[in-house]
């Protein structure tokens, strides 16, 4: 038998927001009937950006159902920007753990969560898509989400991984491969450790901050717009005002005004100054440009 926590229990006996609302802003399906798992999770979105309901519809074992129950109540009342940051360890964290053996239903909420967040910023025409060489045949599961789940769970061993993921749980013809794979993120994680990294400054001179928030936005900010068709251009900085522009899809969103908060500013306070505040450009933004890289 697992070992369930309390609240495990009361979200399976008593599963919130099950069911599918009516014209959702954001569908998510994943997992399959033939793998024993299937999610699928759709919310709504409020005038204010925020997801104002959210239900679920899951064929899974206890875990399954408890992990997509209260995942629904975590993610009511956010903007998408913070949504999308919610991890599989989060919820199983929310629930006070999960078996080992069924972390993978976490990950399965989260998988989720992101297909629901694509399908709405894209106006509901984009579907989740496997990303990646699929590596276990048996389950479908792809190198990039195997390396996602070792990085952000910190597994070192094939047995873990299966257990956040299913892979290398059926005829295990692809444990080497795993194996291969947790040695190179373990050493991609060993030097990113090792290399300088980016700190809060004080004292900073106009050219050194501006150097300094090219380089934030160009390694931490940039790419996650780019994944969603979007990009930012960094137009000036005036002490602790820095102005920007949007660019792409972002420049088209109705959400924008979030990212620029929730994203753009809130990495800058993390890398380069709390003092820093940001304001978007928007006479720009049909401008032709050449953003610095």
């Amino acid at each position: 038998m697992w070992e369930y926590t309390d609240k495990v229990r009361e979200h399976f006996f008593n599963p919130r927001n099950v069911g599918e609302i009516e014209e959702p802003d954001g569908v998510g399906e994943v997992g399959s009937l033939a793998c024993g798992d299937a999610l699928r999770l759709t919310f709504k979105l409020g005038k204010d950006g925020r997801i104002t309901d959210a239900k679920f519809k899951t064929f899974g074992c206890a875990s399954a159902i408890a992990t997509s129950s209260v995942l629904t109540e975590m993610i009511i009342g956010m903007t998408l920007e913070k949504a999308e940051k919610v991890t599989n360890k989060d919820i199983a964290d929310y629930l006070d753990g999960l078996p080992e053996q069924k972390m993978h239903c976490s990950v399965m909420g989260r998988e989720a969560l992101e297909a629901a967040i694509d399908n709405c910023r894209s106006g509901g025409r984009k579907k989740r898509q496997l990303e990646g060489k699929v590596v276990c045949t048996c389950f479908g599961v792809t190198e990039n989400e195997i390396e996602r789940v070792i990085r952000e769970n910190n597994l070192t061993a094939v047995d873990e991984v299966t257990n956040y993921c299913k892979a290398g749980g059926g005829c295990g013809g692809c444990k080497g491969q795993i194996e291969k794979i947790i040695e190179k993120v373990q050493g991609d994680k060993a030097r990113r450790k090792a290399a300088p990294k980016l700190h809060k400054t004080v004292g900073l001179t106009n050219i050194e901050k501006i150097q300094l928030v090219q380089q934030t936005i160009n390694e931490q900010i940039r790419p996650a717009l780019r994944a969603h068709g979007g990009n930012i251009e960094l137009i000036d900085v005036e002490g602790s005002k820095v102005i920007v522009a949007f660019r792409g899809m972002c420049a088209q969103c109705k959400l924008a005004e979030f990212t620029m908060k929730d994203v753009v500013e809130a990495k800058l306070r993390e890398f380069v100054s709390g003092e820093l505040f940001v304001e978007e450009d928007k006479d720009s933004a049909n401008q032709p440009h050449n953003h610095r890289e």
